[in-house]
Order: C-alpha cells, then structure tokens, then sequence
C-alpha cells in the first residue's frame, strides 16, 4: 500500500476517515491546532464536545463524528495523545494503531493521519509523521489469514497530513517490514517450513535488491554445522540456511551480522511438550522473521553500512532418528556439546550460524531468538531481554531499542553462569539448572561468538501477542524490526 504525504487545510482532505490526533482538552482554555482548525469548519462542534467532557484527548481515547457536512472526509476520528510532555513514540504508535485499527473493519475505506505541531523533546514531528505511516501500514493488517472473511482490511488508500515526504516513506516502508514479518510467523507450519521460508527469503532477496544464498543439507555438513543438523534430523523437512547481504558501504568495510533462530515447528523433539505448550510454537521461528523483515527495510532505505542477515532454519520433530537426550554433538567452531534436553534446542541452531557469521568476519552480531520462557517470567511478555559480551555495543542497541519506542532490558551475564553449563563429558551442555534459564542459554550462545562483540535479544515475550488490544493485534507483533534498522543505521 502506497502511503502519500500531504498539506494544506484539513476541511479539504478527501478520505473515508479522517484521523486527528490532539493532546489533552481542557474546556477552559482555547482549543489548540488542529482541533481549532476543525471547530471552525465545523460551526463549534468541536468546543462543544469539550465543554461536555465527551472529548479528554486521553492516551487513545477516540471519538467518531460520523456526520461531518463541513468536511470533505465522511467521518472524523479525534483520537488523544495525551499530555504534551509526557508524549514520546511508544505511546504516540499507542494512539494512531488504535486508531487505524478501528477504521480498517471493512473493505475498500481510505484514511488519513493528520498529527498537531508536537514540541516535544522525545519525538519530532518527521518522527510523528514516519510512525502515522507505520501506523496506516501496521493497524490495518490483522492475524486471521485463513478466514474465508476477513476481520481486517488494507486501506484502498491513505495519506499523512505533512510535509515530511521521506519521514512518510519511511514509515510506510518500516510497516511493510514489520508485517512482512508478522505474516511469516502468523502462518502454520504447513506453510512456513525451512525451505519454503528460504524461497520467500530468497524472492524478497529479488524484490529488494539483496544478495542471497541458500546453504542447504549437504552444503551444512560441508560448513560443519552438526549442531544445527542434529536439531533438524528428526524431521522429514529439510534444514536451510538462509545468507543476505546488503552491500551498502564500501567494499570490504566491516559489516554488521543480523542472526535469527528459525524453528519453524517446534514439538519439543524427545523432550516432547504438551498439546497446550506446542499451540504458539509456529512462532519459534520468529528471530528469522525478524531478520528477514529487517534485512528488506534496511536495503528500501539504501543505508549505506554492510549488514549480512542470516536464519538458520529447522524442524524440532519426535521421529526415530531424532537425536536424543545424551548425544554429544560437535558444532562449527569444535566445540563439543551434551544434549540433556531437546527442547532446548534453539541455542544449537543458534550456535552453528553464529559461529558462521564469525567465520564471515562480521564486525558486529545481534541474534534475536524466542529463546526461553525464563526471559518471559523475568520481564513479562512486552520486553525484549538483552544479553552481551560488550557493554558498548549493548548500550548502542538499547539506544536503538529506545529510539524505536520499544521496550528492551539489559541482562546479567557473569562468568558463574557460564560455570553452570560445563559438562562432565563435553565441553558444555545445552541446559544449566532452573535457575537463571535466560543467562545461562545466553553464556551458552556466547561460547560460539569468539571476541566478536555480539547481543542477544531473547524476544519470547514480546513477538507474539496472546490477545488482541486496541492497540495492537493478537498473534505476531513484528517487534524489534525498527530496533534492528535503527542499529544499522548507527553504524553509518
């Protein structure tokens, strides 16, 4: 979907919704802009609904004038930002998602964004205008993608009222990302398994102007990638790697690694889980989703670094060659690891492509994986848990995280966590006790990083939604795309 940027009077904006954003209303005091702008074509409707306490400009409070004769638009939808100095981006794509998901419930409906001056330190207005076109793009797509009628529709068309025409695109092109990805991990394991995810890779590769290769089975026992092909050994759908490359800095300058844990079904293996733990568990590839959706906005938006994306994608299936609790495995770098659990088996994929990016002389690595419920008990199902081997690099992503308007948490990772993994019959194991579950798969993980600085965002919490909000949609949530551009971007 095409989003357009525009100017001039809002009485003249021609679409089915109209959505004006506005701060806190206070009937004493004159209305500010936009709302100013509106009351007057609208004969005092709008000054009306304040004195009666209809209108509050509350943090994602709407309120619908379907009767509008003095605009262009059929229906007006002031929805509230709040207070001006407590606005930043996280709760500003709060206020226009809600909204846009209320104006996408039927088919062929146009809208438009139009946001007052902010003033405010947190975001600037080309910020505000690049999240209403996220938001145009984000709020009108929704989880049901095998209902024979849909619940959601796109926008036939839609327009931010500004004029920041890059911010616009941006925005739009940052949503399209973030729903690229939010579609891989909403479909069922019938539709996304390793290769059929390393054809859409690849044919986004095409669109998008990256560089793809796919490593499949025979090329992974080349690469020496045993860790990641005992995982998939109990699966009757073959393993993949997927490798992209945007070349956007010079020509042998470092590059950034983008790695995403890609599990397409994971039952558990021997380890089995229950029929209510394996619900969700077309998700669990969602760190390649991620990847992925980054990797096409980050070539979109010509950012001139080097980044290589990688998804190391398997099936964690009970079959009867399915590897088994007590194997040693030998992964890429040589190191020797003691299967005690087979539903941990995120972190053995992980290990053979991080140790692969090293190997690509990667300057800088983020992986992100749906790796433990042990993050999602420590900071809850809407913040993403960090975990490094560089605190600058850490502290930059962070920043990222923060810049974003996503929620992200800094980790421990002291050396006696690391202790905990050490194996009586191989270099280590691939799981520690109950305790500390998070650090101990990082201290895991970062046996395969060598001196690379590296972060782990364990994303189990917040990539996928167990119910829908006003705010948001149930199911796939798209999260940390904007932190992984953002990262790339400070690296320019």
């Amino acid at each position: 979907m095409d989003i357009n940027s525009t100017t001039g009077p809002l009485a003249e904006i021609t679409a089915d919704w109209l959505i004006v954003g506005h701060f806190t209303v206070d009937s004493s005091n004159p209305l500010p802009a936009p709302l100013a702008e509106l009351d007057a074509a609208l004969d005092g409707t709008i000054t009306r609904l304040a004195a009666s306490g209809d209108l509050t400009g509350k943090l994602a409070a709407s309120h619908l004038l379907a009767d509008v004769p003095g605009l262009a638009a059929n229906r007006l939808l002031l929805v509230g930002l709040g207070h001006t100095d407590e606005l930043d981006s996280r709760r500003l794509e709060k206020a226009l998602v809600a909204a846009t998901r209320r104006a996408s419930k039927s088919a062929s409906v146009s809208a438009a964004i139009a946001l007052p001056e902010l003033g405010s330190e947190s975001i600037s207005d080309s910020e505000a205008a690049s999240l209403a076109a996220m938001a145009l793009q984000v709020g009108c797509v929704g989880q049901a993608l095998y209902h024979t009628d849909p619940s959601r529709y796109a926008f036939s068309a839609a327009s931010v009222h500004s004029p920041a025409d890059d911010a616009v695109a941006r925005g739009s092109v940052l949503g399209e990302a973030i729903n690229l990805t939010r579609e891989l991990v909403n479909r069922g394991p019938m539709d996304v398994y390793p290769e059929s995810f390393a054809d859409r890779a690849a044919a986004a590769a095409e669109e998008f102007g990256l560089d793809c290769e796919v490593l499949d089975e025979n090329r992974l026992q080349e690469e020496r990638m045993g860790s990641l092909l005992a995982v998939a050994r109990g699966s009757v759908k073959p393993p993949r790697v997927v490798v992209l490359r945007h070349n956007g800095g010079p020509e042998g300058a470092p590059a950034l690694a983008i790695v995403g844990k890609g599990v397409t079904f994971d039952s558990g293996g021997l380890s089995l889980k229950t029929s209510e733990g394996m619900k969700t568990m077309k998700c669990d590839m969602a760190g390649a989703a991620t990847m992925l959706g980054a990797m096409t906005a980050i070539a979109r938006l010509g950012l001139p670094v080097n980044v290589i994306g990688l998804a190391g994608l398997v099936e964690n299936m009970p079959d009867a060659d399915a590897f088994k609790l007590g194997d040693v495995l030998t992964a890429r770098n040589g190191t020797t690891i003691e299967v005690l659990n087979t539903d941990a088996e995120g972190r053995l994929v992980l290990a053979d492509v991080l140790a692969y990016a090293v190997d690509l002389k990667a300057e800088r690595l983020i992986d992100l994986a749906t790796l433990t419920g042990a993050c999602v008990v420590a900071l809850g199902e809407e913040v993403t848990g960090t975990f490094s081997n560089c605190p600058q690099w850490s502290q930059a992503l962070e920043q990222a995280a923060k810049q974003a308007g996503e929620l992200a948490w800094p980790m421990p990772m002291h050396d006696l966590f690391g202790d905990l993994i050490k194996s009586d019959v191989a270099d280590i194991k691939n799981v520690g006790p109950r305790w500390g579950g998070s650090v101990t798969a990082a201290k895991f993980l970062e046996r395969f990083v060598d001196k690379t600085p590296w972060v782990h965002l364990d994303i189990a919490g917040p990539s996928f939604a167990s119910s829908n909000k006003p705010h948001r949609e149930g199911g796939a949530t798209g999260c940390m795309v904007r932190t992984l551009v953002a990262a790339a971007e400070s690296l320019a």
